[in-house]
């Protein structure tokens, strides 16, 4: 046995140099020199310079390649070395966070958030089991049935808090399957419109469906899903001895952000007796706003709803939300019992186990993340910072109908617009190029009716009307340049 110091316990071991941990749990002075050392980092991150570089980074290649090949050592690091590389990391690639991130959907992120889940996990209590720790699942709990309540579902509705819009999909068609084709997943139909997202369809064929089986029904203007096409397949499925499962609706498409029909869909789905899930990661908290309610008509009638606040409330990635109409549903399908936990405290009745109505068992304290923010700004803040983004999209859309050699082919429903250049889909992907060689704005393109557009997506709190306007000016500078 290796001779231990005087003092020093076997397996222990004592830091001489201040910037070197002194064990797992440090003293409050290390402890304060480690979040001090951090903050240096974060405090520029939550700044929101509005002058902040979007693509103005190098791309990291060469330091990827070398932290690729790095192995952790033996000894321990001094704290500012291994901050220093996290530094690094961040002086390359796209920096998601900045004012001028109109790409895909933007994903800003809030410094409050971010302290929730400091807190959260130092404190590292565990949620998946209500008697654990009453107090935080109740905290999450409430947040839950505020969420319910925003989307007006009934008190048999239930929430939970996932790491993002697929898992909520997951979990949504993985409950719909259960609750209408069980033990005949290879039965079992979904129906979708042309722009749903590729998470469904990803979700569909998880849960055992057939990826034929996943019907992508006609559109209404090559946007929206067409309620009648939906009637029409469900009957033909039936015919044909299928199972019709679930009808999903989007509420603003990723492509586009529209908004899909969704009374109608919600008649349709009543009607042929089939679940109705809507997938609102995108849109669904502009709910919020007097606009978005009028928008996203009809989703009261959901069975089932993902959204992400990781989108449109600005949280971190890794926060997704699924809310459920009927909480039975979840518990038939989740539900399971171990031999492990009989001797776990007695759950108050009012709060949920979520290891019995989801698929972890294991789960942080997620609640946190989104308590906080919603605590220290308050909801006036996010709905103001929400019709922020209304008013610019609107904005842009307007200015670029105005400019020649633009075609806008899709305004905004919500915050999202599309156009075209004047010329063949090679123009537009070197527009692309040039805007993006600015460095401060970051543009997308995807597909519609075979042709090839440019994406304008406005969400990040961070995103001022200054930005707009700049991406704009580039935009029309890129329409005047001759190829």
């Amino acid at each position: 046995m290796t001779e231990q110091g005087a003092g020093v316990p076997p397996g222990g071991w004592e830091a001489s140099d201040s910037r070197l941990l002194g064990g797992f749990d440090p003293s409050p002075e290390q402890s304060q020199a480690l979040l001090s050392a951090a903050w240096q980092l974060i405090s520029a991150l939550a700044s929101g310079d509005p002058g902040r570089d979007v693509l103005g980074h190098p791309r990291g290649g060469e330091l990827a390649a070398t932290l690729l090949a790095q192995r952790p050592a033996a000894a321990p690091a001094p704290m500012d070395d291994a901050l220093a590389t996290i530094g690094e990391i961040l002086a390359t690639g796209v920096d998601n966070a900045a004012p001028g991130e109109l790409a895909y959907i933007p994903g800003s992120g809030l410094l409050a958030a971010a302290v929730g889940d400091l807190i959260a996990g130092v404190a590292n209590r565990y949620t998946g089991l209500a008697g654990f720790t009453p107090a935080a699942v109740a905290l999450e709990q409430g947040l839950l049935r505020w969420l319910t309540e925003l989307f007006g579902l009934p008190a048999t509705s239930q929430g939970l808090l996932l790491s993002g819009g697929s898992a909520a999909n997951l979990t949504a068609l993985v409950t719909a399957r259960d609750a209408h084709a069980p033990g005949r997943p290879e039965a079992a139909c979904v129906y979708v419109g042309q722009h749903a997202h590729a998470s469904v369809r990803k979700a569909a064929r998880i849960a055992g469906l057939r990826p034929e089986h996943v019907r992508v029904c006609t559109s209404q203007d090559g946007l929206r899903l067409d309620p009648e096409a939906v009637r029409i397949a469900i009957k033909q499925d039936v015919a044909d001895g299928l199972v019709p499962t679930a009808v999903v609706g989007a509420a603003g498409t990723t492509n586009t952000g529209a908004v899909d029909p969704l009374a109608e869909l919600a008649a349709v789905a009543a009607e042929q007796g089939v679940w109705f899930h809507v997938d609102a990661a995108y849109g669904g908290f502009f709910q919020l706003t007097v606009r978005g309610r009028g928008r996203l008509a009809g989703i009261e009638a959901a069975d089932s709803i993902t959204l992400d606040p990781h989108k449109s409330l600005f949280l971190p990635f890794g926060t997704g939300a699924l809310l459920v109409r009927d909480r039975d549903h979840l518990a038939a399908t989740f539900a399971e019992d171990a031999d492990y936990l009989r001797d776990h405290d007695e759950d108050p009745d009012a709060l949920p186990d979520f290891s019995a109505i989801s698929p972890e068992l294991t789960r942080e304290w997620r609640g946190l993340r989104l308590w906080l923010p919603l605590a220290l700004h308050g909801t006036d803040a996010f709905t103001a910072a929400l019709d922020r983004a209304l008013d610019l999209a609107e904005w842009a859309a307007a200015q670029l109908a105005s400019t020649p050699g633009v075609e806008v082919v899709s305004s905004p429903e919500l915050s999202i617009l599309t156009f075209r250049l004047a010329g063949d889909d090679q123009r537009q992907d070197r527009a692309l190029s040039r805007i993006h060689a600015d460095g401060h704005v970051r543009l997308s393109s995807t597909v519609i009716d075979g042709r090839v557009v440019l994406r304008l997506a406005v969400l990040s709190h961070r995103t001022t009307a200054d930005t707009v306007a700049h991406a704009v000016e580039l935009i029309r500078a890129a329409a005047r340049q001759p190829d």
